[in-house]
Order: C-alpha cells, then sequence, then structure tokens
C-alpha cells in the first residue's frame, strides 16, 4: 500500500490535467459531432452497421453495464499512468490518442451511423427489474433512448486499447498494471456488445482505428524532436 501512494504522488500534475482533460475531449466530441452532422444533414444518411449473423447472436448481458460505466475512470489513468513514462513516449501517446480522437470525430459527422434500440427490443430489457438492469436504462437514457448515434467507431474500444498501448512496454510501468490494462482493455470491447451499445463492427472500427495511429505515431516518432535529450 505505501509503495502505491508513493506512486500516486509521484504523478506529474499534468499527468492529471490531460487525464480530465482527455476524458472531457471524449465527451465533448462525441456530442458535437452528433450536433454537426445534425446541421450539415448527413444524419439523413445514416445507417445501421449490423451484421444480423454475428450481432443478433450476441445476448444482453447486464452485469457488463458495471464495466462500460468503469471505462470512464480506466479513461482517466490512461493519461496518468502514461505520465510516469518517458516524455519521449508520453507526446506520442497523446499525439497518436489526439489523431485517433479526430479520425473518429470525423466518421461520426460524415459517415453517421444508428440503432434503434426500440426495433431491437433492447429497451424493453432495460426495464426489467434488478441493479444491473436499471444501469442499462441509465447508459441508454443518456445516449439517446430509443435511437442511438454515432456507434462506429466505438470510441470505448479505441481510447481504451489506446491506454493499453500507451503503456504496454514501458518499464517504468509494473507488469501488473499492464496486465490490468490489457484485461480492462478486453473487458471494455466486450461490454460494449453484451450492453448492446454497439454492434460488433464498431469494436473491430475502433480497435483498428487505434492501432493504425500507434504504429504511424511510433514511426514518426514526434516524441523523439521534443523530448530534448531525455535518454530512450
Amino acid at each position: 500500500m505505501k509503495q502505491f501512494w508513493e506512486k500516486v504522488k509521484a504523478i506529474p500534475r499534468w499527468g492529471w490535467f490531460f487525464g480530465f482533460l482527455y476524458f472531457g475531449l471524449q465527451y465533448g466530441m462525441y456530442r458535437l459531432a452528433e450536433w454537426i452532422s445534425r446541421l450539415i444533414g448527413t444524419v439523413s444518411y445514416s445507417f445501421a452497421p449490423k451484421i444480423p449473423a454475428i450481432d443478433d447472436a450476441i445476448p444482453v448481458i447486464p452485469v457488463f453495464a458495471v464495466i462500460y460505466l468503469f471505462s470512464y475512470v480506466f479513461w482517466i489513468c490512461g493519461p496518468v499512468a502514461v505520465s510516469l513514462t518517458k516524455k519521449r513516449n508520453f507526446i506520442n501517446y497523446i499525439v497518436g490518442l489526439s489523431l485517433a480522437y479526430i479520425i473518429g470525430f470525423l466518421i461520426f459527422i460524415f459517415m453517421p451511423t444508428y440503432m434503434d434500440r426500440a426495433a431491437e427490443g433492447i429497451m424493453d430489457i432495460a426495464k426489467q427489474p434488478g441493479l444491473f438492469n436499471r444501469m442499462l436504462g441509465v447508459i441508454y437514457g443518456a445516449d439517446g433512448s430509443n435511437l442511438a448515434f454515432n456507434l462506429f467507431p466505438s470510441y470505448h474500444c479505441l481510447i481504451s486499447l489506446y491506454c493499453y498501448l500507451g503503456v504496454r512496454k514501458q518499464p517504468e510501468i509494473s507488469k501488473g498494471f499492464r496486465a490490468y490494462s490489457l484485461i480492462m482493455t478486453l473487458l471494455i470491447c466486450l461490454s460494449t456488445v453484451f450492453t448492446k451499445q454497439h454492434y460488433f463492427i464498431d469494436i473491430i472500427g475502433g480497435l483498428s482505428i487505434s492501432i493504425l495511429c500507434y504504429v504511424l505515431v511510433r514511426r514518426l516518432d514526434p516524441g523523439k524532436k521534443y523530448a530534448g535529450k531525455e535518454k530512450t
């Protein structure tokens, strides 16, 4: 426990700043994209990216609402954890995550998607008794109720994977935390479909964008230029 609190004390203030900043950006960009798509009319061309053979076979598992909601805490901790690594890695992380955000944002605007929860019969599940069903109802109510937009790519999967990639091979981060980050990423991805917040293809889209941005930024390595003479 003492080592844990020492780690917390070692977190720079800018680590906390970026943690909360990017949490706010995620929500803000998600809402702004929907508003812009309505303003310019692209929302009228929205489509449901459903693959019936896959998505109809995936059940609703209400307990995954806990994981889905916990993801927001996980995302705040992403930049916070990466701030404990070398400055070069942190800069590359922020640049790559920003690029991934922007790509998702543009897709939301110009290729909007939707899910008709009423037609899918999902809202009926949220009305059933039980804590986890009520949690589903809260999630749906905060995200369009009967009709949800901006499913593809899944920001939940995109951001969660990038949180893991930021600490994946960093010696400053314990193996235990790295394993935890990977497990949480997998659980969050599962939660997006087990809560019926997303279709299966949304997971693929989110993960693909995250990996693409990570690989691209590692090759460009903008952190090398701005990290000064820090040893790598």
